[in-house]
């Protein structure tokens, strides 16, 4: 087996160099949002230059900004071809709609307008009145550089658009009027598939030197599409595999049998450096860490992003951590023994259930699923995390990592399906949906399914979509499966739950 370096020499003979033909500048602010608690929002966009003192002027009235927020926070990255700027704004009322516009915005964007941008704070914790949030979970870079009507070689026919079918972020734009916040609990662009797309013919070859760039490229174009939806609407974000580095861990080349792996990947493409860099959640008023773990309320609601990725605790190797199942090899991201179980033990028991009846969980990998690859699975999870779904009544478990969706039943330790089903169970309703779209599309459940599932859809249904909650009041939530095609409803069903 030839070394890396050598690898890396054979590649850079067989493709030759395009990079410059895929490079792309970003022509947008790739502008985002995050709630920070009841009182405040997160403002982040992106630069071409690094900003001493980015600033978000804003006010009640699109016609009067009359308050200026700033930071010193504009940061980046090794192969970054941006910077990363993010202002917190706070002391804001809860409920409100507010206008922005950030500044300095690149001379380049074709949005650097002097109009105004507006977003809608969150409501104040136990507000009674209904709530919709769309969540969508692997989904990737639309266009030339993800998903289309084309693919390479390998990429099953059912998992290409037809021609004028609409994508996600086209059904998540046309619905902003439906939702109050997009959250995404990983796979975000990947980005990491940019080699996988080379070897098979889908996009234009280049060396593994100038893959970086092709990498910044996937990334800039998701950003820059998402921004329809993330400059109005909050996007709350967590981790998944395809943000830890490169290359997701290994790539192999077959016709010239050839098996890349992380040592490929330059500084910043590792450790989930552009994901760490791009964001800013909530997680200094929630007591979690970074991006990785957090919570927040909204109304009705106790929202929790978990990490399924790394920093599992407990003498269990995370899946993206050196020597995890991934071989992405991820450093951990707190250095504190059993952090995140602490931390999500600590939240779970402080939530007041007369305020926030709600508890919503989501996490990248899921807890069970009609899927016979175990890899597909936090196994550990089952330890870790299910004891303390059941002890303090948690709601809802929302996944994705396989790309598939299906709706179980409300499952007690060990898969044993709640009697009561979704009329008032003890146990959580678990709710897999990985069929948001990205370049290689959709997976297969298996068959029969397993007895706790309820509905699916998969590869040979040739469908992508999103999930949509509607929090109707303190005893009612409903789930909806929206086709992004037509943003029909292919499945719905609504809990139960008396909250005491």
């Amino acid at each position: 087996m030839p070394s890396m370096k050598a690898l890396v020499k054979i590649i850079a003979a067989v493709m030759p160099v395009a990079a410059a033909a895929l490079e792309h500048t970003s022509t947008t602010a790739q502008i985002r949002l995050a709630y920070h608690g009841n009182d405040g929002m997160t403002v982040s966009w992106n630069t071409l230059k690094h900003v001493k003192h980015p600033k978000v002027h804003w006010g009640l009235s699109e016609d009067n900004l009359n308050n200026t927020a700033s930071s010193d926070v504009s940061v980046t990255y090794p192969t970054s071809t941006t910077f990363n700027n993010h202002v917190l704004i706070s002391g804001l009322a809860p409920d409100t709609t507010y206008y922005y516009l950030p500044s300095p915005l690149s001379v380049k964007c074709k949005d650097a307008r002097r109009r105004p941008y507006s977003f809608t704070t969150s409501r104040r914790t136990g507000d009674q009145a209904s709530l919709s949030v769309a969540v969508a979970v692997d989904l990737g870079t639309m266009g030339s550089l993800g998903l289309s009507t084309t693919a390479g070689n390998g990429v099953s026919p059912n998992n290409v658009l037809k021609p004028g079918e609409k994508n996600t972020i086209d059904s998540l734009t046309s619905s902003l009027s439906g939702y109050q916040f997009l959250w995404h609990p990983g796979d975000i662009a990947y980005a990491d598939y940019w080699l996988k797309e080379e070897i098979q013919g889908y996009l234009p070859n280049t060396t593994i030197e100038e893959g970086y760039r092709v990498y910044e490229s996937i990334l800039n174009e998701f950003y820059d599409e998402m921004m329809a939806v993330t400059a109005t609407r909050p996007y709350m974000v967590g981790p998944g595999n395809h943000e830890a580095n490169c290359d997701n861990g290994g790539t192999t080349d077959k016709a010239h049998n050839i098996t890349y792996n992380s040592s490929i990947c330059f500084p910043g493409q590792t450790n989930f450096t552009g994901y760490k860099n791009h964001f800013r959640m909530p997680s200094d008023v929630s007591g979690g860490t970074g991006n990785f773990w957090y919570s927040f309320d909204n109304g009705l609601v106790h929202f929790i992003q978990l990490d399924t990725e790394t920093d599992l605790g407990h003498g269990f190797i995370g899946p993206d951590e050196a020597g995890g199942s991934g071989g992405i090899g991820a450093d951990p991201v707190n250095a504190t023994m059993d952090a995140q179980t602490t931390w999500l033990k600590a939240d779970l028991a402080a939530v007041d259930r007369t305020k926030t009846p709600w508890i919503v969980v989501a996490g990248h990998r899921p807890l069970y699923l009609s899927h016979a690859n175990d890899s597909t699975f936090c196994s550990a999870c089952h330890d870790i995390f299910e004891p303390l779904f059941v002890e303090f009544d948690v709601d809802l478990y929302l996944s994705g990592h396989a790309h598939v969706y299906e709706r179980l039943a409300p499952l007690g330790l060990n898969g044993t399906v709640d009697p009561a089903e979704l009329n008032n169970p003890t146990s959580p309703w678990y709710i897999t949906n990985g069929a948001a779209g990205h370049y290689d599309g959709l997976d297969s459940l298996q068959s029969p399914r397993n007895p706790y599932s309820r509905f699916g859809l998969d590869t040979h249904d040739a469908v992508y979509g999103w999930s949509r909650l509607t929090f109707h009041n303190s005893t009612h939530l409903t789930h909806e499966f929206v086709a992004s095609n037509n943003n029909t409803v292919l499945d719905s069903a609504t809990l139960y739950k008396a909250h005491g």
